[in-house]
This record gives structure tokens, C-alpha cells and sequence, in this order.
């Protein structure tokens, strides 16, 4: 698999809101910044993203203008904007931000995020 359908299998993990599926995708030492939290563990990892799909019913994530600012034969890193867009209370939302991906070779072969960082948009 390449790091570009990592990329793409990761977006299609995150949107059948099952952490099984992101999970597959992590590595073992995967660090997440968040514009409200840092996560370091598998654990804190996926009660952030159970709680975004609680908070954001039926949500759909995706990511355009990516760009791979650094591949190797290990390790490849994007950036793209991200748009989500769901229903909150209700009440249709949406939004987007910026994001930093860090994908790494795991002893398989097998691309793994090793690093995301997701920012809002300032207004």
C-alpha cells in the first residue's frame, strides 16, 4: 500500500465511526494535537474521536488541497485542508481546518500514522 491510500484509507476509517477501523491505521506510538487536546495513547486517542462522533452525528470528514511535503523510503508527511460536516444538536453544521499527517513504515511494510495535527480555521 502506498502513503497516498493510507491517506485515503484513513479518511474512509475515520468516517465509519468505528475506532476498530482508525485503529488499524495507528502506530503503536501515534500522538495527536488537537486545537483543545493532546492525545499520547491509544486510549485517550479513541475517546476523542468516539466523543467528536457523539458530538457531530452522522459525520463526514474529508480532506482537499493535500500535499506530501516530505516522502522517504520510511516515512512521508501531508498537509491538507479538512472539512467535516454532520449534524450537531440537530442542527446541520460544518466546518474546516488545517491538518498535518505524519505517516511512518511499520516492520511489516505497512503505513501507519504516527502523527496528526488538526487546527480550526481562525475566524
Amino acid at each position: 500500500m502506498s502513503y497516498e491510500k493510507a491517506l485515503r484509507q484513513y479518511i474512509e476509517a475515520t468516517n465509519t465511526h468505528n475506532f476498530a477501523n482508525v485503529k488499524q491505521l495507528l502506530h503503536e506510538d501515534a500522538v495527536y494535537w488537537f486545537t483543545d487536546k493532546t492525545c499520547k495513547t491509544e486510549e485517550e486517542i479513541q475517546q476523542y474521536f468516539e466523543n467528536a462522533w457523539t458530538v457531530i452525528q452522522e459525520e463526514v470528514y474529508s480532506a482537499t488541497d493535500v500535499q506530501w511535503l516530505s516522502v522517504d523510503e520510511y516515512s512521508a508527511t501531508s498537509i491538507y485542508t479538512y472539512h467535516y460536516e454532520g449534524y450537531a444538536n440537530g442542527q446541520f453544521v460544518s466546518g474546516s481546518g488545517r491538518a498535518t499527517n505524519l505517516f511512518v513504515k511499520d516492520n511489516d511494510g505497512n503505513w501507519k500514522i504516527k502523527h496528526e495535527h488538526l487546527s480550526s480555521l481562525q475566524k
